[in-house]
């Protein structure tokens, strides 16, 4: 028997979230973005969900191969461009547009022998100082690709560095519609937190949602998953697969690093970091027994955490425990209450699931 740990995605949770966006968006066409391998949950599982979108974002050929293959004839866009310009190829065979953030790329496409004009998304640095042209130089990337016979339409975005928090959009927004005003092509500006807090005034023509389809509030802990009507999409669950009686003065765990002050329960389960949980998850970490909120206690190991059984006084060999996502009983543990906790985020724990670790699809 395979020891009893399971990562389950929920469709039904991913259609709800994406028919929550497209809500928020308005009129607004939406990008579904599946970078990441679908933030871990895999581009194959949530593919059927997902394809009421209008079209699919990610980074790499490999992932949008995978999409193509899936019978998707859609739009489907490359957020970080080519990496190479034997890329645009299979830009070409694909029909993938793709973004357009640096001089490098333009070259690539200058040379590019193609039968086919490419759809490009020229990117502006509206203050994320990560990709994209600066605005000063915006106008004059923007004239070089229209004379380019390589080029089909040119559609323009940026993307926000503090649509999550107090700083908000504001800036940038201004500095974006500078630097493109009377500029034609369509516009994408919006990730999953400009989405939802600033949806009116960032939708455009494009949005792309990411995280927001998988169930995870973009500005946590201002707003949790529930605030912004989102369900969770991954659920990951084990049991317990051992039970100790602790006496007061006992400890639990590598380094002793959690003392028992009072005689107590602990509960062993079958997760660990080798299976992607996080090791600096402390004590105090949220976790449900059957479904009951507890905690876990002591240091993280490889395959085991201890949990404290405190709560559940009925839990025992078997027990559920679910480590983020929902439980068999309908409770649910935010998955970014457990990030917080071990001081990350949602979008670490999802992508991080170890290979290990098995999948399964709920049935709808």
């Amino acid at each position: 028997m395979p020891r009893p740990i399971l990562a389950t995605v929920h469709p039904a949770a991913l259609r709800h979230n994406l028919d929550r966006a497209r809500r928020a968006a308005l009129d607004a066409r939406i990008w579904a973005v599946v970078k990441a391998n679908a933030y871990g949950h895999g581009i194959e599982r949530v593919f059927d969900s997902l394809r009421a979108a209008d079209g699919f974002a990610m980074l790499d050929l490999a992932e949008a191969e995978r999409v193509r293959a899936l019978g998707w004839r859609g739009p489907i866009l490359l957020l970080e461009g080519v990496f190479d310009a034997r890329d645009l190829e299979l830009c070409s065979r694909l029909d993938l547009w793709h973004a357009v953030h640096c001089d490098a790329q333009i070259d690539w496409l200058a040379a590019h022998k193609t039968q086919v004009p490419q759809r490009v998304f020229l990117k502006m640095n509206s203050g994320m100082n990560r990709l994209g042209f600066a605005p000063e130089r915006f106008r004059a990337a923007w004239t070089r690709l229209n004379a380019l016979p390589q080029v089909d339409e040119i559609s323009l975005m940026t993307h926000f560095s503090d649509a999550d928090g107090p700083r908000g959009v504001a800036d940038a927004l201004a500095a974006f519609e500078h630097a493109t005003q009377d500029l034609p092509g369509e516009r994408s500006i919006a990730n999953s937190a400009a989405v939802l807090r600033h949806g009116p005034q960032t939708r455009a023509d494009w949005v792309r949602p990411g995280i927001v389809l998988y169930g995870s509030a973009p500005d946590f802990p201002a707003h949790d998953a529930a605030h912004w009507q989102l369900r969770p999409t991954m659920s990951l669950r084990t049991r317990l697969i051992g039970v100790q009686t602790l006496q007061p003065g006992a400890t639990v765990g590598y380094g002793s690093s959690f003392v028992a002050d009072v005689p107590m329960t602990i509960g062993v389960a079958a997760v660990g970091y080798a299976d992607g949980y996080p090791r600096h998850a402390p004590t105090g970490t949220p976790v449900l027994v059957d479904g009951v909120r507890t905690r876990v206690v002591g240091r993280v190991s490889m395959d085991m955490v201890t949990i404290d059984l405190t709560p559940v006084p009925n839990a025992g060999f078997g027990s559920e425990v679910t480590l983020w996502g929902s439980a068999s009983t309908g409770a649910v543990l935010p998955i970014d209450e457990v990030a917080q906790a071990a001081g990350t985020v949602g979008y670490e724990l999802m992508c991080a699931v170890a290979p290990r670790v098995p999948f399964a699809v709920e049935a709808d």
